[in-house]
């Protein structure tokens, strides 16, 4: 009898399967955690706009502290067991929240320590994380993995908001964070069972001794901000992050207490909105091969400020819902795609010996500015208003795709060779 299980690229490479559904597992429960760790701000704990806007600027604070070194120590250890401990640090830490919560003794102070530690442990699993996948697959597999990988993320999207939101109000919010805290635990469990042996990295420079930290640190500085395509793919990126949090920072308390949206209404729309995520994932390969690397990114962020004007749109009530549905499907194809295409790209060209600090350096300057924009986006709707702050947010990201357009990449078509081997000139110049 023919097998039902498909033949092709990366569905018969084990242990990429094995990563796939660690990925899976970890980012059904996150999507589920991502609504109900603020809803327990919001609902139990009657935290203002301000406060929620903190959470979010406290949990991303740990990519502004550690997300460079994070990305040394990545490139001097083995990076599967940065995962798998990465996993487990998160459960441990998020299973007190619910603890707290039977015991009577859940702050908002605890939900501030809860997220800046599960941001500490995520800065090192992902820069762990993106730095693995091209020392588990060939280069020629890269982009397929990003898009399996990705095809999960926006599947869990679809099915993790709505199921979370029913689960806060069947569960409550502590008890649907538990279960946040349990799919980290599943993660582990196959992350564990890979079984490909990673060579033990080389920390000695070509004069037998240890480099510094700080020697490290800057060699891979210099490969990110030397190179003209990486530079504006950070700009474009960080620039996007910025304003996109400014507006979705406040957006749960803008669509609670403003549009008088419930928990379960609010996990439905999110999930069907993603489904413009799953298309993307499904799509990305074939739309660069079509277009080009540079223009699919410019055509992807140039959609995205319309695309964020609709969240600040909708009435009251239940006729928000198809503003927020159109939103979210189009801003959820926009973002997958340009990630989808751009992390393959800076993975195909980075040394392996760099894609650690390559990748924390990358995920410092464009991840960085995401407090920035919480926190702002949190005293903004202080100040003029919820609504009025998404609108704020929905115009600066509208810009971020000029990054790319005054950048060599703007021409670049077809995935680069690495750096290392077509000598000094920049990748896609």
């Amino acid at each position: 009898m023919r097998s039902l299980w498909p033949h092709g690229g990366l569905w018969r490479h084990g242990d990429f399967l094995r990563l796939w559904s660690a990925e899976t597992i970890s980012h059904f429960g996150t999507q589920i955690g991502q609504l109900a760790l603020p809803l327990v701000a919001i609902l139990v704990l009657d935290a203002s706009a301000f406060e929620v806007a903190a959470l979010g600027t406290i949990a991303f604070l740990p990519f502004i502290l550690f997300t460079l070194p994070a990305g040394v120590w990545v490139d001097r250890l083995r990076r599967r067991p940065i995962l798998i401990v990465g996993d487990l640090a998160r459960a441990a830490l998020l299973t007190t929240v619910p603890a707290a919560y039977v015991a009577d003794v859940l702050t908002l102070g605890q939900l501030y320590v809860v997220a800046f530690l599960v941001g500490f442990s995520q800065v090192f699993f992902d820069v762990a994380y993106q730095s693995y996948l091209p020392s588990l697959v060939e280069r020629q597999q890269i982009i397929e993995g990003n898009s399996k990988l990705e095809i999960s993320r926006s599947a869990t999207q679809v099915a993790g908001p709505g199921l979370g939101g029913v689960l806060v109000e069947l569960l409550t919010a502590p008890w649907t964070v538990f279960l946040d805290a349990l799919s980290f635990l599943g993660s582990a469990l196959f992350l564990f069972r890979i079984r490909k042996l990673e060579e033990p990295p080389t920390v000695k420079d070509a004069d037998g001794r240890r480099p510094t930290l700080w020697t490290d640190l800057k060699e891979g500085l210099r490969f990110v901000l030397r190179n003209p395509n990486l530079r504006a793919q950070a700009g474009c990126t960080g620039t996007s992050n910025f304003f996109s949090n400014v507006s979705f920072s406040i957006f749960l308390v803008f669509a609670v207490r403003e549009l008088g949206l419930s928990a379960g209404v609010i996990g439905v729309v999110f999930s069907v909105a993603a489904i413009g995520s799953l298309l993307a994932a499904l799509t990305a390969m074939r739309i660069s091969r079509r277009l080009g690397i540079g223009p699919t990114t410019i055509a992807v962020m140039v959609l995205q400020g319309p695309t964020m004007l609709l969240f600040a749109l909708p009435p009251e009530g239940n006729g928000a819902i198809p503003f927020l549905v159109a939103a979210g499907i189009t801003q959820g194809f926009t973002v997958v795609v340009y990630n989808i295409v751009q992390v393959s790209y800076r993975q195909a060209i980075c040394p392996p010996h760099l894609q650690g600090r390559m990748n924390s350096v990358m995920r410092f300057m464009v991840w960085g500015t995401i407090p920035l924009g919480t926190l702002a986006g949190g005293g903004l709707a202080s100040w003029i208003g919820l609504r009025e702050t998404i609108v704020v947010g929905a115009l600066g990201g509208g810009l971020a795709f000029l990054w790319i357009v005054f950048s060599p990449q703007r021409r670049l078509r077809k995935m680069p060779e690495p750096i290392a081997e077509i000598a000094a000139e920049p990748a896609g110049a």
